[in-house]
């Protein structure tokens, strides 16, 4: 397996947001978080809504905010799947902090806010960037 790579894509419902090779992906699901390295078997899992999938090729690191959806391994290939993704270098870091300060005022009175709440994080997460500032 050594020099084997995956191939990776990373899809929301309107676009591809990412799409290349790696030598390893992570990503939270709701059953925990998973690593897929090349060869690994044929797998479906369901991604946790306001996650980060952490796509690495060697030491680079390509993280994307993703919320909900799905991660599909097969014959080396991983696909994710999911309602809404962002590649955490296309993230405003200011705009997604007001985004969250919104919505963590109305979460306590709302199931969507607490949603957005997750959204916000996970788009701080990929940006590379703490929630406070």
């Amino acid at each position: 397996m050594a020099g084997e790579k995956l191939d990776v894509e990373v899809v929301s419902v309107d676009k591809k947001v990412w799409t290349g090779e790696a030598t390893f992906v992570r990503a939270r699901t709701v059953d925990g978080e998973i690593g897929v390295l090349p060869g690994h078997w044929d797998h479906l899992s369901v991604l946790v809504p306001g996650g980060v999938v952490d796509i690495r090729e060697d030491e680079k690191s390509t993280l994307a905010a993703v919320h909900g959806g799905f991660l599909l391994v097969h014959d080396n290939t991983v696909r994710i799947l999911a309602e809404t993704a962002e590649l955490g270098q296309d993230i405003d870091v200011e705009r997604a902090r007001a985004a969250l300060q919104r919505a963590s005022e109305a979460a306590d009175d709302d199931s969507e806010a607490a949603d957005a709440v997750h959204r916000a994080e996970a788009r701080l997460a990929a940006a590379g960037s703490n929630h406070s500032g």
